[in-house]
């Protein structure tokens, strides 16, 4: 079958939450707007699988504040109030205007709940809110490269329709990526096509990187498989012997160490039997992905005791993406821009977990700010679409030297086990770091030399090179901040530095660097 080839204003490359928005945004501005994904644009990634909660707050300018303060303290210096607010506000505004879509519950008051949305219904409805604006929608699309201007400016991507074994490849003014994070294949739920794509894609296109040490979040389920974290607020854990285990409450790093260590000494038991009855009603409503695993096992979830597992989130929950330049969530590359997962979070987040309400505000205000973004680049742009382009993809596509059989299984396992152990996460030190980086420099290098991919084989090809190269990002930055700062734990460095309370921007694919963001102003300024 023939190359597929169409033209656009802007180009959304994903499928999930900031995906969603950006293309309603953009096409709200009467933008010609496709969007492409890898899989199923209202089941894709891990919003489809959750029970999303925003970062909500009514336009009171005391209880703003009062909410951007608490946030920006446990930024640990590396967070954004007017980001903040930006994220706030725009959450309030726009949430709503979902509501001929979306089923929004009522708040028991005589108002509406908002905040808190089912995410299967969630994501259908922003698919019928962009499909309704004009939106093309392809599923099953996946970008596998961007294209270039010869100035090095955005000119749309190109990639493989998996169902339609053909190539494709759409000629756009501007580009929002928002393929969502990296969990490296651990099994969390909704995680199988996040594998860092568009980091891969935008930094082969000289796009910069934000934040990628702080890359240490897990999810806590049943051992036997990923669900959602909503139950064990009200957990009790035990070893093995029933023993009560002493955890540090809440969901920060103090938690995740007291649990990684009780893991250290055996099976960890969950016991929900103390559980608050309104978190019996509501998680059906809520997280509905989360019961029927228990149900399947036999396991009555709050009645009896039963084993879990953490279960790696990488750049998900994590806070690493692309670097943000400016106030439209425009990239270092003009005319592509970054936003939910794909993107840093460290705006509103700092160096601690991108997760729960003010991850999901985040997905929506950038998806937004980058749809409007792109289109008004798109709308000023002279530059036609018939030009000549450059192909920015070279790993797995073009190889540097004879191709030959390169095992992207093995390799995917290589990152994972370099990223995921709790030893190698929340006990980070020097020596350790310093042999993952060997091993992931030393893969990353065979799939430079020698991965070549046809067909539907590049999809699969991509997906390695990306994990590989996202899991080679993290722990360089890893071992470019030589200190202890929110969810980034160094063993060997266990003090936090006020002088190093910067943003760590990460590029390169072959060669990589890491510069603190003050270091780069400072030199543009001088």
């Amino acid at each position: 079958m023939s190359e597929l080839k169409l033209e656009a204003d802007v180009l959304v490359i994903g499928g999930g939450m900031a995906a969603g928005w950006a293309a309603i945004a953009a096409a709200r501005t009467g933008a010609r707007v496709v969007l492409a994904d890898k899989g199923f644009v209202g089941t894709s990634g891990v919003t489809a699988t959750a029970g999303p909660n925003h970062w909500w707050v009514p336009p009171d300018p005391a209880q703003r504040e009062a909410a951007i303060s608490r946030r920006f303290q446990s930024g640990f210096g590396l967070a954004d109030k007017a980001w903040m607010a930006r994220v706030i506000d725009t959450t309030w505004r726009i949430l709503p205007e979902l509501a001929p879509y979306y089923p929004f519950s009522r708040d028991g008051a005589g108002g509406t709940f908002f905040s808190g949305v089912r995410g299967p219904e969630y994501m259908r409805a922003l698919r019928n809110f962009a499909t309704d604006l004009g939106v093309r929608i392809l599923d099953h699309h996946p970008a596998l490269e961007l294209l270039l201007h010869p100035d090095g400016s955005v000119a749309g991507a190109a990639g493989y329709a998996r169902l339609e074994r053909r190539n494709w490849s759409i000629r756009a003014g501007a580009v929002v990526m928002a393929t969502g994070g990296c969990a490296f294949r651990s099994g969390l739920i909704g995680s199988r096509g996040n594998t860092g794509d568009g980091c891969l894609m935008a930094v082969e296109a000289g796009a910069e990187l934000s934040g990628m040490e702080f890359s240490v979040a897990y999810t806590l389920s049943p051992a036997w498989c990923s669900t959602r974290t909503l139950p064990y607020t009200a957990a009790r854990f035990f070893d093995v012997d029933g023993n009560e285990l002493d955890i540090p409450p809440g969901s920060g790093a103090e938690h995740l160490r007291g649990l990684a260590a009780a893991f250290r000494g055996g099976p960890v038991y969950a016991d929900l039997r103390d559980a608050p009855a309104p978190l019996r009603t509501i998680l059906g409503r809520i997280q509905p992905a989360t019961a029927p695993p228990f149900a399947r096992k036999g396991v009555r979830l709050f009645d009896e005791r039963f084993e879990v597992k953490l279960f790696g989130e990488g750049t998900i929950r994590g806070t690493g993406g692309l670097r943000i330049a400016d106030a439209h969530c425009q990239t270092t590359v003009r005319g592509l821009f970054a936003a939910g997962d794909a993107a840093t979070r460290e705006l509103i987040a700092g160096a601690t977990s991108g997760g729960g309400a003010q991850n999901s505000a985040w997905a929506l205000t950038s998806g937004y700010e980058a749809g409007e973004g792109a289109a008004t680049l798109a709308r000023k742009s002279v530059r036609g679409n018939d030009g000549p382009v450059l192909r920015a993809g070279r790993t797995a596509l073009r190889p540097a030297a004879a191709a030959k059989t390169v095992d992207d299984g093995a390799a995917i396992a290589v990152a994972a086990a370099q990223i995921l152990p709790l030893d190698k996460a929340l006990w980070r030190e020097r020596e350790t770091l310093e042999a993952s980086q060997l091993l992931l420099d030393q893969v990353w290098a065979e799939l430079v030399a020698h991965r070549q991919a046809e067909g539907l084989d590049q999809v699969g090809a991509r997906e390695a090179a990306a994990i590989v190269a996202t899991a080679r990002w993290c722990n360089f930055a890893a071992l470019a901040r030589p200190e202890s700062r929110g969810i980034h734990l160094r063993a060997d460095a266990p003090r936090t530095l006020p002088e190093l309370a910067s943003r760590l921007v990460t590029g390169g694919t072959d060669a990589l660097w890491t510069r603190f963001e003050a270091d780069l102003q400072a030199g543009a300024a001088a």
